[in-house]
């Protein structure tokens, strides 16, 4: 099953479009999924287009910085909603509500497993375990279940400037790579996570709780449990 992030459809076909009529921007959205569906036909014929609807827990859960409160004043595509409405009626694309279409996507693709193939250009998707359809670069990857929750730690490190989620001061990539370079489990991940931040719980868990890509129905995410090693 192909899951095609239809919030990055909408805004690049109607950027592409603002000097263009509401039908051609209708043609673009078109041009746009054809080739998703011609590049991973291989795997799948069969897809689904997720939209972000109304509502987002994470706007009561941030606490150090608005969520997303940098994006108040940002350009919208003149065709947005006109494209938004051909992707529900043509496409039949399943909107949220009360989360984002990544919660969404991200759900699915647990259910289905490696099967899965997540289209999109937003990185916060490779936290998901599948296969990844970067639709710029026309590429096809594969993330692994460590791979992709190591993945999630490090954005717990360096935040996320686009949805205004503070993380270490000057702490990119790199630095977070090197923070958790040692670390084989999820246990270690958390810890050293933690240490980073100076013991500062609460940070912690407001950062990872949104950034976390859902994988169950209305899930908050939790910290993992040191296990007993007598048990």
């Amino acid at each position: 099953m192909i899951l095609i992030d239809g919030d990055i459809i909408a805004y690049r076909a109607g950027f592409s479009s603002n000097d263009l009529e509401a039908p051609d921007a209708e043609a673009k959205v078109d041009e746009l999924i054809d080739t998703i569906i011609e590049d991973t036909e291989f795997i799948s014929t069969d897809y689904q287009v997720y939209l972000t609807g109304k509502g987002n827990f994470r706007f009561d859960i941030a606490k150090t910085l608005e969520y997303k409160g940098n994006r108040k004043d940002a350009a919208k595509p003149i065709h947005l909603q006109h494209i938004r409405d051909y992707l529900t009626t043509k496409y039949e694309a399943t909107v949220s509500e009360g989360e984002e279409a990544d919660d969404l996507i991200a759900i699915a693709a647990t259910k289905i497993g490696m099967k899965a193939v997540v289209a999109s250009i937003d990185k916060d998707m490779l936290q998901i375990p599948c296969f990844h359809y970067n639709l710029t670069r026309r590429e096809l990857s594969a993330v692994g279940e460590f791979s992709g929750t190591k993945f999630f730690y490090t954005q717990i490190l360096t935040g996320d400037k686009a949805d205004n989620i503070k993380g270490l001061h000057r702490c990119g990539p790199v630095k977070a790579g090197k923070i958790l370079a040692e670390c084989d489990t999820e246990m270690k991940l958390w810890d050293a996570c933690l240490e980073a931040y100076e013991g500062d719980t609460e940070r912690v868990l407001e950062n990872a709780r949104l950034l976390w890509l859902r994988r169950e129905v209305d899930q908050l995410w939790e910290p993992p449990v040191e296990q007993d090693k007598n048990s």
